[in-house]
């Protein structure tokens, strides 16, 4: 019940990040809100890369991050990035449909190497907090970058601000 409930929030938040994705400029990509900030082409480039990680969470007890061979490109090229993000999808839509409900209660840890950087924990917390939440708060900075340079912002959950009537 609960995998099933995970698997249609992937489905529908899918959904939004593509929209957010498409709407980030080509013009744009070097955008920086501050000199210690990502540009936005890097920070596209991570939320598309966010969906690559669910196969070593959801498949590996012990997800190292120094032994996987993360496919990157150019942070300058946005559509290589949506490419890019539509093939993490693909994979991560494809191992968390065939994940079984028992193992969500499994341990999981991420490690780089010999460090330990998270967990163990619950997988299904993982899910939550170091996939999708992750990917949220991602979302919610690419929000303020397009805003910041003066770019249209898609609705996510509904009308936008701008394109609420007058007063309201």
């Amino acid at each position: 019940m609960l995998l099933q409930s995970l698997i249609a929030e992937f489905e529908l938040e899918v959904n939004s990040t593509r929209k957010l994705l498409q709407a980030v400029p080509e013009k744009d990509l070097s955008f920086k809100p501050s000199p210690i900030s990502w540009s936005m082409g890097d920070l596209a480039l991570h939320i598309a890369t966010i969906y690559y990680w669910y196969v070593g969470t959801l498949t590996q007890d012990v997800y190292d991050m120094a032994a996987d061979n993360i496919e990157r490109n150019d942070p300058g090229d946005i559509s290589a990035t949506l490419d890019l993000f539509e093939k993490n999808v693909e994979l991560a839509r494809n191992a968390l449909q065939s994940l079984i409900e028992e193992r969500l209660q499994d341990q999981w840890t991420m490690k780089v190497g010999d460090q330990t950087v998270l967990g163990p924990l619950p997988r299904s917390v993982v899910i939550r907090s170091f996939l999708f939440n992750h990917t949220y708060h991602h979302r919610g900075e690419m929000i303020v970058y397009l805003r910041a340079s003066g770019n249209k912002v898609p609705g996510l959950y509904g009308p936008i601000y701008e394109e609420s009537p007058p007063g309201k």
